[in-house]
């Protein structure tokens, strides 16, 4: 066992949660983000910290006060400020990177907060996120389960339970996304899916097996009491396999690196 991405979530988060953001923090270790970086949702910062260990971001957002108390004790980032994504506090062309990690599917109305992403990048300036896709829900296995037997309103109901409780606005394929980025300026550079149907199955299940992780946490504000070695083995046993699978040929989730057009660079250079 070493202290990789996967054991470095695991002894701070609930099992199902630590494998999808340390799978979501090993793409970050291939990316190349220019400073400064805007991290847009940031959260408590556990995941920019241990993603972006040596590059933290010069900024976090987000719009909930207590998740952002955490980041402040954490000293991740070199400001952490409270704002919705939709009218961000910042100069235009003021960031060279922005990062919103499992973030959009969060927000019923996407248009705004990707205008606003595109006004404060830099021309040409990266925008990298990850989102559920299509195949989300039809990888969910209780509801796989009630199709095979003919109970599809069943099934369509756990889906709409699942996703509620998943707090999804959006789980969309990968030509949506890129239809709403060009028609915010920017550029896909590429994307690519993610966990396959076993890892969801292990997400899923981890909310309903997780339960005790939960109590822990409305008792303690901890999520893993004894985060040790001995106390984790069996799990990280289990996990690692897991975390060590290739990218799918279709995954329930999928990740984005755009950038923003250079027509602004390209209008500035004209008028010089």
């Amino acid at each position: 066992m070493t202290d990789d991405l996967l054991w470095r979530h695991l002894k701070d988060l609930p099992y199902f949660r630590a494998l999808l953001r340390a799978v979501e923090a090993r793409f970050y270790q291939d990316i190349d983000l220019a400073e400064p970086i805007l991290d847009l949702g940031c959260g408590d910062g556990h995941f920019a910290s241990i993603a972006l260990d040596g590059r933290a971001p010069m900024v976090g957002v987000d719009p909930w006060w207590s998740p952002l108390t955490k980041t402040v004790k954490r000293q991740v980032y070199r400001y952490a400020i409270q704002s919705v994504g939709g009218a961000l506090p910042f100069a235009s062309h003021y960031f060279s990177s922005v990062i919103s990690n499992s973030v959009l599917e969060h927000i019923p109305d996407l248009e705004p907060v990707l205008a606003e992403v595109n006004r404060v990048l830099k021309p040409g300036g990266a925008f990298i996120f990850c989102s559920p896709s299509e195949y989300f829900l039809p990888f969910l296995s209780v509801s796989g389960g009630l199709k095979r037997v003919k109970l599809a309103r069943l099934a369509t109901a756990y889906e709409n339970f699942f996703n509620r409780i998943s707090r999804h606005q959006h789980c969309d394929d990968p030509a949506t996304w890129t239809k709403r980025l060009t028609t915010a300026g920017f550029t896909v550079d590429r994307w690519w899916y993610y966990f396959s149907p076993r890892a969801l199955r292990t997400l899923e299940w981890g909310h309903y097996l997780g339960t005790p992780s939960a109590l822990i946490h409305a008792a303690s504000r901890q999520w893993i009491l004894s985060p040790t070695r001995w106390n984790l083995a069996l799990t990280e046993k289990m996990l690692r396999p897991i975390y060590h699978e290739p990218l799918p040929e279709r995954g329930a989730y999928v990740f984005f690196v755009a950038r923003k057009s250079n027509l602004d660079a390209d209008l500035t250079d004209q008028h010089r």
